[in-house]
């Protein structure tokens, strides 16, 4: 008798609670938007998010990193509203849908007291490949090289390689990171270490006093200014990417991204703004 009485009255409070919803109202899940991938993205997001929440109360952005291939993969997976990826789509993802948010570009980071200010192509190649292992080979202090390597599943990896026609195999590193704030403190904390990461981070910690510092790259020096005017030899699109059809909140989301409402929040991450 208790347990017909309780049953009753459990419906008996969901049809109330029915009834006293606003209409259109939605619950807290229906209000937070999933976004993984790319941690080259993922701080320009961030910062977009808490805009976004400021002026959307009631609604939470949640990124989180691991690389562009798991942004691809949680968004097909159905694990993430939105994939943040740092370049194109690929011929096998044509199933996807891009959207870039900003320009970024790609350099080699050397620590702060090394001397050496410029490396040739053939060079940077020999170094990852493990031909050449001294920095006085190049002109530099009599000091072995740490060879700082990107992890598998990031796309700052996929694009150096391609860039310099390595192969993964082939590279000799001595560490392997994920993020590029790894990369950053890794060669910032190694006076013989050589890295690869986002210009946008690399310059924003290299004017915030970090001891990096970045070199050019075939003659052209690595600055968000070359980026912007297309002269740097190594750009990619930073892109918020989908699948199929997607919840209007994702795409308020996605045109707020791309709006001049966060053109501050570009430049304060030393990244270029896409043309329209």
């Amino acid at each position: 008798m208790h347990r017909k009485t309780d049953f009753r009255f459990f419906f008996a409070a969901l049809l109330l609670a029915h009834i006293l919803t606003p209409k259109g109202a939605v619950f807290a899940s229906q209000v937070k938007l999933v976004l993984t991938g790319s941690s080259s993205v993922a701080p320009l997001v961030n910062e977009i998010g808490k805009r976004f929440e400021k002026n959307n109360p009631g609604v939470r952005i949640d990124v989180q990193t691991g690389g562009s291939l798991r942004g691809v993969n949680d968004v097909r997976a159905g694990m993430a509203d939105i994939g943040m990826i740092s370049r194109a789509l690929k011929a096998e993802e044509t199933d996807f849908k891009s959207h870039t948010i900003a320009i970024d570009g790609i350099g080699i980071i050397i620590h702060k007291a090394n001397r050496i200010e410029a490396l040739s192509n053939e060079q940077i190649v020999g170094i990852y490949s493990g031909k050449i292992v001294n920095w006085k080979a190049v002109g530099g202090d009599d000091r072995r090289i740490t060879v700082v390597n990107k992890a598998e599943g990031r796309s700052t990896l996929e694009l150096f390689l391609s860039h310099f026609k390595l192969l993964n195999k082939d590279v000799k590193a001595q560490m392997v990171i994920g993020e590029n704030q790894q990369g950053i403190k890794s060669v910032a904390g190694n006076p013989g270490a050589i890295g690869y990461v986002s210009i946008g981070a690399a310059e924003f910690e290299e004017r915030n006093g970090t001891s990096i510092r970045l070199l050019p790259m075939s003659g052209v020096v690595a600055s968000v200014e070359n980026l912007r005017f297309g002269k740097f030899p190594l750009s990619r699109p930073l892109n918020l990417v989908t699948k199929g059809k997607i919840s209007d909140l994702a795409s308020r989301f996605i045109q707020f991204s791309q709006s001049k409402e966060v053109q501050d929040l570009v430049d304060a991450q030393f990244l270029v703004a896409p043309q329209r």
